[in-house]
């Protein structure tokens, strides 16, 4: 069977740059989760269907109907595996979605984090609960209404909250005391930093000590906090997180060796060499030659 895989740029996303949002129904053989690049809108997708889903490092296996939630940061790729595939697709900017004003953001939710799982299996009555949401999006896309924009927003936050409540997350974060406070306040700092999209802004925090420094805590604290919190050490959580974008980096861009070295912050390639191959057990350029990429 021919691998089927559909380009993004065959989107009719013209709309999208004019109002901050695009949806449309699917229903063909091969476009329900389109290649990726980094761009600068956010997606939720009900489909229905098999796929192997490449999610940034990882590859994620979809047999049935599920719900998808896309970061314009993390780049993924879809391989259909069923001959037909259905469903809805909603694309939006981050701006588009933050102009409401309710509390909290939606790239704060697990949903779009990269450490999370971006699906969530649907059974067929929320599937049906769902489509409606989508008819209802799609619907007020094309009309006359002139407060449409806050209704496609009110949708677009409750399919985010039907699906947390599908799929409750059981790390969201809730501080149980200074210890658990201050390891999340890391996480999230250290998070902050990536997508690593710009050669010439390399990372800027990446020891303890400089985390520690912006949290306005001891680094010891700050140590005894995230080993007791997490059970990692705080130079175990950075060395996994660089590590973890330096594989998207290799896989998903064509920057060489040395750019993406000195975008992740390392001052010689020699350095990152031996971290990855630390890391991963590879060297950079093995590691994107077996992904099938070139320098």
């Amino acid at each position: 069977m021919n691998e089927k895989v559909a380009e993004l740029a065959a989107y009719p996303i013209g709309d999208l740059q004019l109002k901050g949002f695009k949806a449309y129904e699917v229903e063909t053989r091969v476009h329900p989760i389109p290649i990726y690049g980094r761009r600068d809108f956010y997606k939720v997708c009900l489909s229905s269907g098999h796929t192997l889903l490449q999610y940034a490092d990882r590859s994620i296996d979809i047999d049935g109907t599920f719900l998808y939630f896309g970061n314009p940061h993390i780049p993924y790729s879809s391989h259909i595996q069923s001959e037909v595939m259905s469903g809805y697709a909603c694309l939006f900017s981050e701006e588009f979605l933050n102009l409401s004003d309710r509390p909290g953001s939606h790239h704060e939710s697990p949903l779009f984090k990269l450490a999370n799982s971006p699906v969530v299996a649907v059974n067929e009555q929320q599937s049906a609960f769902l489509i409606m949401i989508f008819q209802k999006i799609i619907a007020e896309q094309e009309s006359d209404y002139a407060h449409k924009n806050d209704l496609v927003r009110s949708y677009l936050h409750l399919l985010i909250q039907e699906a947390l409540k599908m799929n409750p997350q059981d790390h969201l974060v809730t501080y149980k005391n200074a210890a658990s406070r201050v390891a999340f306040l890391f996480l999230e700092l250290l998070e902050r930093q990536f997508p690593v999209e710009n050669i010439n802004e390399p990372l800027k925090i990446r020891t303890a000590q400089e985390f520690a420094q912006q949290l306005n805590v001891h680094v010891n604290y700050l140590n005894k906090s995230v080993k007791e919190v997490t059970g990692k050490p705080t130079t175990v959580h950075i060395a996994e997180r660089i590590t973890t974008e330096a594989k998207a980096l290799l896989q998903h861009t064509e920057w060489s060796i040395a750019e993406i070295a000195y975008a992740l912050g390392f001052q010689y390639p020699t350095y990152f060499n031996n971290h990855f191959k630390k890391m991963t057990g590879a060297i950079p350029k093995s590691f994107r030659a077996k992904e099938g990429q070139t320098v």
